[in-house]
């Protein structure tokens, strides 16, 4: 009889124990998914909200403005730093192509210091407007586009105002 009751209370000390350790990973928890959605970025450009005001030109040297742009755009903002930038590229060359094919127009901002968005750049310069920019530039400010890859339509309003007209199912993640 005292093995049986040394057991019992042994059993439950360690289920004591493993309630405690279980509170604690969930605290833990907690604090992690707090630290986490505050370094989420923010939700973007929603659908039918205007694009913010900006002024800058294109790699060719093209003045570049919500008024620049045509009828519907393809926006795709993307890093040379981000992996599935990488590995989405030849993929948005070909979508750049095929828009350009049925008259439409894809405005491609490279995020990053001229040197790294040369070759994305490069690839995208004959099937679409290219800009590039450094973080927080003024597409990316316009744009509210914090992540990468950011890929939307937009088009102006009745009152000539550009806004987002759809979220991108073809390209974005």
């Amino acid at each position: 009889m005292p093995f049986l009751i040394t057991a019992v209370v042994f059993v439950g000390l360690l289920c004591a124990l493993d309630l405690v350790l279980t509170f604690g990973v969930v605290k833990r928890l907690r604090e992690h998914s707090g630290l986490l959605s505050a370094m989420e970025p923010g939700p973007g450009l929603g659908v039918g909200e205007s694009v913010g005001g900006f002024r800058t030109a294109d790699v060719d040297g093209a003045p570049l403005g919500p008024d620049t742009l045509a009828a519907a755009t393809f926006v795709a903002f993307i890093s040379p730093t981000c992996g599935s930038c990488k590995e989405k590229l030849p993929e948005l060359v070909r979508y750049a192509h095929r828009l350009r094919e049925v008259g439409e127009e894809m405005l491609a901002v490279v995020v990053g210091n001229a040197e790294e968005a040369r070759s994305f750049a490069a690839d995208l310069r004959p099937v679409a407007r290219v800009a590039v920019e450094g973080s927080g530039g003024p597409l990316g400010t316009a744009f509210r586009a914090s992540s990468y890859p950011t890929m939307l339509w937009v088009a102006p309003d009745a009152d000539g105002r550009l806004v987002r007209v759809a979220r991108s199912a073809a390209l974005a993640s």
